[in-house]
């Protein structure tokens, strides 16, 4: 029976129509907290990336509240294993990692999928084997029966691998230490281990403030930036994710342009000085977030392939599907 069939009905149904409105308007409430929990959006960091400089800018929170939507913070977390798990306990919604790890938590069944995609750029800076100034190691080649300290299944561990195998240096002959950066840093200052596959900021921390060095230029294989999202976020709310990826990749475009502030954020979010700051930032590079293309697909598939292959990760990770269902037309 219709509302209006209600009213044209006898007086002792007032009642009746009471408890019926107060059910309808009960209704609106819930749906419309349920509206506004939906529309927040939980962003995960670690120390660096474009996540906590979007967060101290703050321009990524005005222009997100413009569409109804709220955003939260976690972190900082000390690496990337740390942010993913946070994602996969439903603790935040999106994070920023390397393609290594990423690929590695979707190989161990954590709920993710790809949002953006930062590319490779074959001259970055920003990955380096180092070892200590006074070291006898020069190049790869003298790496054989010593110690490197890798972060397990991230980007320390692809880099050293990699370096290795364009060298044909047989990964047997040198001993990898799994240490994740806060312990591998005095692991190397102390002697305990000989050298360090590592990426900014601990690159620069350690040639300038410890006297370190590095033995490699450029990455043999240059790796994706990847902004991860948490799986259900992307399939309740692709709206909301994509708002928020496209923000975060505004953020970089503007620092792009304005290299002194992202050195200065530097400073402020991690404490560095202004010269680690400004070596950071310049052996970075551009900081350039895009939805994935099918290219961009078929090059992180031939990562995938390449950790399978070297047991690495545990299973095939299929890219294509494990791009965040937002239907963007790069992705496609």
């Amino acid at each position: 029976m219709s509302f209006l069939a209600f009213i044209a009905s006898s007086c002792s149904q007032k009642t009746s129509i009471n408890t019926t409105a107060n059910s309808d308007s009960s209704s609106k409430t819930l749906t419309t907290k349920s509206t506004e929990k939906n529309n927040v959006i939980r962003l995960g960091y670690q120390k660096g990336g474009i996540i906590p400089i979007a967060r101290q800018r703050g321009e990524l929170e005005h222009q997100l509240v413009t569409q109804n939507i709220k955003v939260e913070w976690s972190g900082p977390f000390d690496r990337c294993a740390t942010l993913l798990s946070s994602l996969n306990g439903n603790r935040a919604d999106i994070g920023g990692c390397g393609d290594i790890p990423s690929i590695s938590g979707i190989a161990a069944g954590q709920p993710l999928c790809i949002g953006s995609v930062q590319r490779p750029n074959p001259d970055s800076l920003s990955n380096a084997i180092l070892v200590l100034g006074d070291s006898p190691i020069r190049k790869p080649t003298d790496l054989v029966g010593k110690k490197v300290a890798v972060n397990q299944g991230g980007a320390g561990e692809y880099l050293l691998l990699k370096v290795l195998e364009k060298e044909n240096i047989p990964s047997s002959k040198v001993q990898r230490v799994y240490l994740s950066p806060n312990d591998a840093a005095p692991a190397l200052y102390q002697g305990s281990v000989d050298a360090w596959a590592v990426w900014e900021p601990y690159i620069s921390i350690a040639e300038l403030e410890h006297k370190a060095r590095r033995i490699t230029t450029t990455h043999p294989a240059p790796t994706y930036g990847i902004l991860v999202v948490r799986g259900d976020a992307a399939k309740e709310n692709p709206v909301v994710v994509k708002a928020a990826l496209t923000a975060l990749s505004e953020d970089g475009e503007w620092l792009n342009q304005h290299t002194n502030a992202a050195s200065d954020f530097l400073v402020k979010e991690l404490k560095l000085s202004d010269a680690v700051a400004k070596q950071v930032t310049k052996n970075r590079g551009p900081e350039s977030y895009v939805f994935p293309n099918t290219g961009d697909i078929a090059k992180l598939q031939k990562t995938a392939d390449w950790l399978l292959e070297q047991k690495i990760i545990p299973q095939r990770v299929d890219i294509r599907t494990a791009v965040c269902p937002l239907e963007t037309t790069a992705a496609r």
